[in-house]
């Protein structure tokens, strides 16, 4: 068999190929990367359920909430640097990498906004910049896969920064003072979402136009 029908082959059974060594060859659409991006998603319902099950009280209960919901976070960084490492990057891993996120990230707004500790409207912009960014990528995954750009990959960032302090109690450690600072770092992040949604757009305009 050539490589070429190798190509073929992997492109026909995306499953087979390599899980998680090193090489040259089709990476399976089940390597070890996209097995830890999956888990990722599975370990959303459980940080949701664990931080409202008290109410949002300052128990140990939000604590192992969050920290759920960091060691979700940063599977995203460990995902990613296996994928690249390994060069197991898949076209299944672009597209669900980021709704990985947004279903981690989503579940922390809606259940803090449950709790009244963040604006609805907060919630709501960001979650109509992040569902229709997700829309936006299935329907032109016929034409080209549009994985994470700068801008988004920052976002994620300060909306993971952002929302694990306002997870963690640490307010009842330094003082009321750390809502303030959650306050900002939220802002931000909220910035940051916006402001990548409208490049994702601006990018997709320049795309089409040339593409004319």
């Amino acid at each position: 068999m050539t490589s070429s029908d190798s190509g073929h082959g992997a492109a026909r059974f995306p499953w087979r190929g390599r899980l998680l060594r090193k090489g040259s060859g089709p990476a399976s659409t089940a390597n070890v990367a996209n097995i830890i991006t999956v888990v990722r998603i599975l370990m959303a319902p459980l940080f949701f359920v664990l931080l409202l099950a008290d109410g949002g009280q300052d128990s140990a209960v939000r604590v192992w909430a969050a920290v759920v919901f960091v060691v979700a976070i940063v599977t995203d960084s460990a995902d990613g640097i296996i994928a690249r490492r390994q060069n197991l990057v898949t076209d299944f891993g672009k597209l669900v990498d980021p709704i990985a996120d947004k279903v981690l990230i989503g579940g922390a707004l809606i259940a803090l906004s449950i709790l009244g500790e963040l604006p609805w409207y907060v919630t709501v912009l960001i979650l109509v910049r992040e569902i229709g960014i997700t829309v936006f990528r299935f329907a032109v995954l016929s034409d080209r896969v549009i994985p994470a750009s700068r801008g988004g990959k920052i976002k994620t960032v300060l909306q993971a920064v952002a929302l694990t302090l306002a997870l963690f109690p640490w307010w009842n450690v330094v003082g009321d003072w750390a809502h303030w600072v959650n306050g900002v770092l939220m802002t931000a992040a909220f910035l940051a979402t916006v402001l990548s949604g409208a490049d994702y757009l601006w990018q997709a305009w320049k795309h089409n136009r040339s593409a004319a």
